[in-house]
C-alpha cells in the first residue's frame, strides 16, 4: 500500500526542477522571498563563492540551551545532549520527497547533498563547497546519494535510473552505469560492490570494476525501493524496505537472487533501515505514517526482536558507533529527531527545529555529529552522541540469542568497520 498523507506520489510535486543551478536564480536565502542576480544568490557568509548553502546564524548557539541531566530524567548522568543545532545551513531545493537519501557524510569529513539537478559537497574542516555535478536533461533529478566506505568514490543515482560513479578528490566521472528503468532511490556500498534500489521495484547488485553494469537482480518488492543497506558485519548479507511495507534480507552472495526472508509486521512504507555497529545481527527498521514503529530483529535467527510506536512516521534510523543508543528522525506529525536507549527504548532527548518532515539523516566520522535535513530546506547539525574512543571495536553477536564476544571488527576510528577493501 502506498504511504497515504504525503509518503507516495505528492511527495514533492509543488517544487517544480529548475535546469542551470548555478546560472539560474534557484537558489535563495530562507529569510527573503525575493529572486537575485546568480552570484548574489551563491553568496554565502561562509566566503564560497560557489556555495548554495548559507550558514543560518539565527540558530548558532553553540553551546546554548544545553539539556542537562538534571533537566532531562532519561539522560545518563553527566552526559549533556544540547537541545539546538550547533551549526544550520540553507539547502535551497532540498527535495521534500519520502523515497529519496539525497545527503551522506563520508569518512573523510565531506558532506554530500543532492539540490535538485546539482550534487554538492561541503568539507566540514573548512565549510568550503564545490558543485561535483550537474545532470543533463530538463527533468532529471539527483535521486540519491552514498559515499563508499573510504568516502574517496560518491555514487549518485538519478531519476533516469541510472548511477554515476565519481572520484571526488580528482573532481572527475569514473563510470556510468545503467540497468534501472525508473530513477533509483536508494544506494549501499559494500567495498566495491554497490547494490542500488529503484522505484522500478528491483535491487541491482553491482562490481564497480567489472565491465557488465549490473551481476546480480534481486526481485520480491512489489513497489518502490526506498530502503537498503548492507550489513557492518557479514558482507553477503543485504536488508531492504519498500513501499509495499515489506523488509526483505538478501544474501546475494550465498543465496543467488533469492531472499533469505521476508517480513511483513510494518503497516506502512519500510524506509528507515539501520544495522548495529557493535552487535553482529542486529537490524533496526522504521515505517511510515500509518505505522509509526521502530521494530528490531535478529538477521542471524531470521526473528523478530521486539518494537515500539513511536507516535509518528518514521524516516531514518541509525544506531550510535559508541553508546547503547539510535537516533531516528520523524516526520508526520512532529518532525522531530529522538535519541533513544537501547534496548529500552527510553527516550534520551527529544530534538525540534526543523518545521517539515525530517527525511534525511547522516552522521560524522567521528560518531558524534548527526545532520538532518527537511523538506524545510535546511541542514541542521548536532551534537548527541560522546566520540569514537581509539580503541578497538569488539561487537557482540546475536546468533543463537546469546550475548557471545564476536570477531574484532575495526579499530574504532572507521565509519563502517569496513570489512573490505574499498573501490580505488
Amino acid at each position: 500500500m502506498k504511504e497515504n498523507r504525503g509518503d507516495s506520489s505528492n511527495q514533492s510535486q509543488n517544487k517544480p526542477l529548475t535546469s542551470g543551478a548555478l546560472g539560474g536564480k534557484i537558489f535563495k536565502f530562507k529569510k527573503s522571498t525575493q529572486q537575485r542576480d546568480s552570484a548574489s544568490l551563491l553568496h554565502d557568509n561562509l566566503g564560497s563563492s560557489k556555495n548554495p548553502f548559507t550558514t543560518n546564524f539565527l540558530n548558532l548557539d553553540g553551546d546554548h540551551g544545553s539539556l542537562s541531566s538534571s533537566m532531562n530524567p532519561f539522560a545518563p548522568r553527566g552526559r549533556k545532549i544540547a537541545e539546538r543545532p550547533y551549526k544550520v545551513l540553507d539547502a535551497p531545493n532540498l527535495s521534500d520527497d519520502f523515497y529519496l537519501n539525497l545527503v551522506d557524510w563520508s569518512q573523510q569529513n565531506m558532506l554530500a547533498v543532492a539540490l535538485g539537478q546539482s550534487v554538492y559537497v561541503w568539507n566540514a574542516f573548512d565549510s568550503s563547497v564545490q558543485q561535483l555535478c550537474e545532470l543533463d536533461g530538463l527533468d532529471n533529478q539527483v535521486t540519491s546519494v552514498a559515499w563508499s566506505q573510504r568516502g574517496s568514490h560518491l555514487c549518485v543515482g538519478n531519476r533516469y535510473g541510472e548511477i554515476a560513479i565519481w572520484d571526488v578528490n580528482q573532481g572527475k566521472e569514473v563510470r556510468t552505469l545503467a540497468g534501472h528503468s525508473n530513477r533509483v532511490g536508494a544506494c549501499s556500498w559494500n567495498g566495491s560492490m554497490i547494490a542500488t534500489g529503484s522505484r522500478d521495484r528491483s535491487i541491482l547488485v553491482r562490481d564497480v570494476r567489472a565491465q557488465e553494469n549490473y551481476h546480480q537482480r534481486l526481485l520480491g518488492h512489489k513497489q518502490e525501493v526506498c530502503g537498503l543497506k548492507w550489513s557492518m558485519h557479514d558482507e553477503n548479507q543485504i536488508a531492504s524496505g519498500g513501499n509495499d511495507n515489506k523488509l526483505f534480507i538478501w544474501q546475494p552472495m550465498s543465496n543467488g537472487d533469492q531472499a533469505l526472508a521476508k517480513f511483513s509486521q510494518h503497516q506502512a512504507a519500510v524506509k528507515a533501515i539501520g544495522w548495529s555497529p557493535q552487535q553482529r545481527g542486529l537490524l533496526a527498521t522504521g515505517g511510515g505514517t500509518a505505522d509509526q514503529c521502530i521494530r528490531f530483529w535478529n538477521t542471524l535467527t531470521l526473528q523478530h526482536i521486539n518494537s515500539v510506536n513511536t507516535g509518528s512516521q518514521v524516516c531514518n534510523l541509525m544506531f550510535s558507533r559508541t553508546t547503547d543508543e539510535i537516533v531516528s528522525t520523524h516526520g508526520y506529525s512532529l518532525n522531530q529527531i529522538i535519541v533513544w536507549k537501547y534496548p529500552s527504548m527510553e527516550k534520551i532527548s527529544t530534538l525540534t527545529g526543523h518545521t517539515f518532515r525530517v527525511l534525511y539523516l547522516a552522521m560524522s566520522p567521528d560518531g558524534a555529529s548527526i545532520v538532518t535535513g527537511a523538506g524545510d530546506e535546511t541542514l541542521r547539525f548536532w551534537n548527541v552522541f560522546p566520540k569514537c574512543k581509539s580503541s578497538k571495536g569488539v561487537v557482540s553477536n546475536l546468533h543463537g540469542g546469546g550475548g557471545g564476544i564476536g570477531n574484532v571488527i575495526g579499530t574504532g576510528n572507521s565509519t563502517l568497520f569496513p570489512s573490505n577493501i574499498d573501490f580505488r
